[in-house]
């Protein structure tokens, strides 16, 4: 049995022309579709890597910090031992029991030594610099016995220390008026 043409299910014919030009415009109108999306994508991943590279330096920064204020802390706890072993090596000075004064004398300097290696130092401060209220506390004045001494350290009742560059306690001096 052979089949006509009249077997054949009838089927609307477009011209091949109409197909291409719908085609085309789908095709263009999804190219543009797909690559504004793609834009939207490629811009929410940037945001996206810039907010986590702005989160690890500031976690970065925030560790730093931490660790400074805690080593500040701990710096500005051990002063006062530090005053303590000052005074107690004056005392010791004053008495004869040598092999005590040089034990004592290790401690303290190994302590200095430590504390030196995690960045405390000294305030540089003499008699006769000029007094500077930016790195220097003055708790009292007295009349000077000259003018050269007007204006300058007369006495330095407490050390100051840095901790790094900055200064975590003051030197107490008596200034010359």
């Amino acid at each position: 049995m052979s089949k006509s043409s009249k077997d054949k299910p009838k089927t609307s014919k477009i011209p091949k022309k109409n197909l291409k030009k719908v085609s085309k415009t789908d095709q263009s109108a999804n190219l543009k579709k797909i690559n504004e999306e793609l834009a939207d994508e490629k811009e929410k991943f940037l945001r996206l890597f810039a907010e986590f590279e702005n989160y690890k330096k500031r976690t970065t920064k925030e560790r730093i910090d931490l660790f400074k204020s805690a080593n500040h802390e701990l710096m500005s706890a051990l002063i006062p031992v530090i005053d303590d072993f000052d005074r107690a090596k004056n005392q010791i000075k004053k008495t004869d029991d040598s092999d005590n004064i040089q034990g004592l004398y290790l401690i303290f300097n190994k302590m200095r030594e430590i504390l030196k290696s995690n960045g405390l130092s000294e305030v540089e401060v003499s008699i006769n610099d000029i007094f500077d209220s930016e790195i220097h506390e003055a708790i009292t004045q007295i009349q000077s016995k000259n003018k050269k001494q007007i204006g300058r350290i007369i006495d330095v009742v407490e050390k100051g220390y840095k901790l790094g560059e900055k200064i975590i306690r003051y030197p107490k001096v008596v200034v010359g008026k």
